[in-house]
Order: C-alpha cells, then structure tokens, then sequence
C-alpha cells in the first residue's frame, strides 16, 4: 500500500509529497504538476472500474451497492464520508475537479485546502511578515541591508502549492485508510438511489455524457460546494478569481479587485502587503452580511493602509491593449491593469447534477439546496456546505454538519447541526472577528431599545512603539440584549489575531453567556483579548470609546 513516504511520477511531472519530518520542518520532494488528476488518484484510491480488497470486502447493510454515495470530496464531503464508514457503511465518494474558465485545477480536497482558507491564510500571513519588518526596526532591530524586502511572487505560489499537494495525497490516503472507496469520476443522480458516474475530460458535457458506469445507494449527499461567479460584461473572460489566483505563477502586478465580499477584501489586502498596486471596485457596500459597522472600519483601515477603492462602480467593458495588459472601462472613467480578479459571488456547483428532474427544491434566488436537517425534499438524497441555503458558508460547518449527519444515518444519533453563534473571521490585514448578531440583525430582532452595545477603540501593546502604526485604529463591540437578562447575542472586533480571540470567547456565546459573565471574567495582561473583559461605555451614553492607556 502507498504510504505518505511515497514519491510518485505521472510522465515527466513530479508530484510534491511530504517525505518526513525533520524536527519542526516538513522536508518536500520537489513538484511542478499543479494538477494531482485522475492518474495520481485512480492510481491511489480507485478509478470507476475498480475497488481495493478491503471495499470489496465490506458488505452494504442495504442491499444497494453501497451504503451512502458522496458527490463532492471537499471538507464536509470528506468528513461525513469518513464518519459513516467508521460506524459500518460501505461509502463511496466522488470528485473529480472541473477546470476553471481560466483552465486551473486541483486535487482532492475541495475549495478550502485548494484555493481557500489555507492558501489564503497563508499568503495573509506572507503579507503580515512584510509589515513585520518595519515593526522590528521600531524595535531596535538592526538589518545589514537598507533595502526594504521584497516578496516573490512565483516563489510564494510554487511553495503553497506545495503544501496542498500534500495535503491532496493525504486526503487519498485518509481515505483509504477509513475505508471509504474513491472514485475520481462526476457524479449525475438518475433517481433518488442512483448515481451514474461520468468522466472528467467531459465536465463541459456532463449534461449529455453517457455514464461510465451506474452505482446505487440507500442515500445520497451533495457535497458539490459552490465555484466563483464570473464577470458578465463584455471581455469579462480576461478576468480571473479565486480559483485561479492561488496558482497564477506570474507576477499579478497591478491589480483591480472586482466585488466587495469577504474574498475580495482578503485578496485586495494580502495584494497590498506584498506591495501590489491594489485597486477594489465596489458596486455598493463592503461586507454585504455582516455587521455593516465593521465593514466601514475594514475598509477605511484598508483605505489607509495603500489599497485604492472606487465604490459604486461596475466594470462595463474588458479589452486586451497591444502590451497585454487589460483595459477596464466603468462609468466615468478607465484604466489598463495586469491582472483584473473577479470576486463578486458564488453560485453552488449544481448544474447537471440531475437534480431538477427529481425535485429536489433549490432557491429561486440562489439556487441553492433548500434543506431541512440537511435531508432534501427527496427523502433519500442530502446536502452539506456551501450547497445548502440559508447557512454561512464556512468549512468547519460543512465538517460538523457532514459528521453529525453520519452518526444520524448509521450510529443512531439524534444530534443536529446547531448554525447559530458560530465564529468566523475575515483575514483582512487588519482581522475581523465575530460571532453571533450583527449590530443591525439585533435591533431588528429586539428593537433598539432592548439593545445596548458596549465598545471601544484600542491600541495593541506591540503597536506602540512603531511610529507607522496609528493609534486606536482596533475596534471591539459587544451586543447585548437588555430584556433577556443583558444576554450577548454578538461580539466583534477588528484587531491583529482576531480569528484565534473570537474562536476563544465562542464557547461563551455557546452557552449563553451574559455580560456580567464577560465582565467578571479576569483578562490576561498585556493581551488584546483582555479588551472584552474591559468594556464600559456604551454606543448610548455618548461617551468617548478612545483608550489612552493600556
């Protein structure tokens, strides 16, 4: 059996895998595929036609081929796979990557390890280690050289991508391991017990394409996940998105950001720090859904920190200029760009999966899964992640509600996913952290009389001795309902590390917590965390929230 120590070859292009660890440093073989495809998986897991000994094995307990059929090998898929085969099920997953517009792909594993969360954390982090380099001046720190450092861009991707494929291989493995039979095929659902399986070179077509071969199974989950949306105007192919920045080996130079969500502001702002000529052009507001406070702090502290906005413009035209670079036309003026990445929404990746045909009740907005408990309103078939409506779109969602959905169909659990106060954080330069109501959604909820917000400004310690970091520039609030007993039903706050704070404080917002229980909490000092322990002014008293101390 193939283990992680194994180097593999697909023709002349070397796979990157983790060989072994030397102290705290993982030592790579070399890669230059960006594709771990269909050879390297049907190699390591299975193809449509075959199946390990193990899985030929493992007997269905319901008389179907197998148990439960898995369409879509990303976090959630992966783990509810996982889960149910743990408790007995004979489990197959399917997954299979469909190129994006631009041609790039990937390997197993989903949005999240491919071209989300973990590249994207990770280029944040490259950008914050630029920005160190001028607080350690202000911290005596003495360099040989005078020039201020450069990123490298090609160096920076090759290295991420790395990482992933890793990660890809690992995921085979993991999969194997549980017993869990991968087929690297699209999946089509013909009826609510039947998948045909079709081959990837004919993604395009899928719609039309003959199966490979048919399986059934006593339930079926969707775990398709969702994929950018792409410009609609005129040369909107020039432009690129998530799905393809991650791996873009040259230089993106300069930049226009399309959209202003999460995944556009976090692109824009990692842009930034390594020093790109970073535009963002916002059709409206910053940060649709969430706390529309924060969102102005986001982006005003982007704003003074080198990214350029253009609110309330569109791009209307894209062109190719003799140079090669692009040329954006918006009402009201133009200018010609490197790179133009498009960051305005996802739509779920449901298109020919068959659904529609067997009823399965999508929003006539969105087009997403309209679920109750995850089940569909066929009965046999299911949908985690970013596929469901009405649910944040978030990769640790996608693995409890997958895991918990598995334990319901064949451990006897009860247990359901909980979607409310659950934390996220948008890794900005500057982090936005929350969890629970927005300042809006509790108003709205309570009335404005019931709700009261406590907040400050504040300036970390480690910022203090850097003459370029402004003070008060970090903000943190907490929403507290007043006719529930000053329960918390939100916090925020917008400061370094604000994803490992936020995560800390969601237990209290789990379990109910009061204000009095934030407040009587002792904080550890000097931290930023300690800021929620000492709020006392509210919006209401009209108080000044600027500190002056620490």
């Amino acid at each position: 059996m193939l283990s992680y120590g194994s180097l593999l070859k697909q023709g002349q292009r070397m796979i990157c895998l983790p060989l072994r660890k030397a102290g705290r440093q993982t030592i790579y073989a070399s890669g230059l595929s960006t594709n771990i495809g269909s050879n390297l998986f049907e190699t390591l897991g299975s193809s449509a036609g075959s199946a390990t000994n193990e899985e030929k094995e493992r007997k269905s307990l319901s008389g179907y081929d197998y148990d439960l059929v898995v369409i879509g090998g990303g976090s959630g898929g992966l783990a509810c796979g996982k889960a149910a085969s743990e408790l007995g099920a004979k489990v197959a997953l399917l997954d299979a990557v469909k190129p994006s517009p631009q041609n790039s792909t990937w390997g197993l594993g989903g949005t999240c390890v491919n071209v989300g969360c973990i590249p994207k954390k990770l280029m944040h982090q490259a950008g914050l280690l630029g920005g160190f380099h001028s607080d350690a001046k202000a911290f005596c720190w003495e360099f040989s050289s005078t020039e201020e450092p450069k990123l490298d861009w090609s160096a920076l991707v090759e290295k991420i991508g790395n990482y992933i494929r890793s990660l890809n291989f690992g995921y085979v493995v993991q999969l194997r391991e549980k017993n869990v039979e991968y087929i690297n095929n699209l999946g089509r659902v013909a009826d609510e017990h039947t998948v045909d399986l079709l081959p990837v070179h004919d993604a395009e077509m899928v719609g039309e394409t003959e199966p490979v071969r048919r399986i059934t199974a006593q339930n079926i989950v969707i775990a398709v996940g969702g994929r950018p949306k792409q410009l609609e105007c005129p040369g909107g192919e020039l432009a690129i998105t998530s799905d393809d920045i991650f791996w873009k080996k040259d230089d993106p130079g300069k930049v226009l950001v399309v959209g202003a969500s999460y995944i556009a502001l976090e692109c824009a702002g990692f842009l930034t720090s390594f020093g790109r000529d970073v535009t963002v052009m916002a059709r409206s507001i910053l940060l649709r859904g969430f706390d529309q406070d924060m969102a102005q702090k986001v982006g005003q502290y982007m704003e003074d920190n080198g990214t350029k906005f253009l609110h309330g413009k569109v791009p209307t035209r894209l062109s190719k200029t003799d140079s090669g670079k692009i040329l954006v036309e918006w009402d009201g003026g133009s200018d010609t760009f490197d790179t133009v990445l498009a960051a305005i929404g996802r739509h779920p990746d449901t298109e020919n999966l068959g659904l529609e045909s067997l009823g399965v009740e999508t929003s006539a907005d969105t087009g997403r899964i309209l679920t109750k408990e995850e089940r569909t309103s066929v009965p046999s078939i299911y949908a985690i992640g970013d596929v469901q409506e009405g649910h944040l779109e978030l990769t640790p969602i996608a693995i409890e509600s997958g895991k918990l959905l598995a334990k319901r169909l064949y451990g006897g659990s009860k247990a359901v996913m909980d979607y409310r106060n659950v934390c996220t954080t948008i890794f900005t330069p500057l982090e936005y952290g929350s969890c629970g109501l927005s300042e809006e959604d509790a108003t709205e909820s309570f009335g404005d009389e019931a709700v009261d917000v406590y907040h400050t400004y504040f300036t970390p310690l480690e910022w203090t001795l850097p003459e370029n970091r402004e003070y008060n520039q970090c903000y943190v609030k907490v929403i507290v309902n007043r006719s529930d007993n000053d329960r918390v039903v939100g916090f925020h706050i917008l400061s370094p590390n604000a994803g490992e704070i936020a995560q800390g404080f969601g237990i209290g917002m789990k379990l109910g917590m009061r204000f009095q229980d934030l407040s009587e909490l002792v904080g550890i000092h000097p931290t930023i965390a300690e800021e929620l322990t000492l709020l006392t002014i509210t919006k209401k008293s009209g108080k000044t929230p600027m500190k002056t101390g620490c």
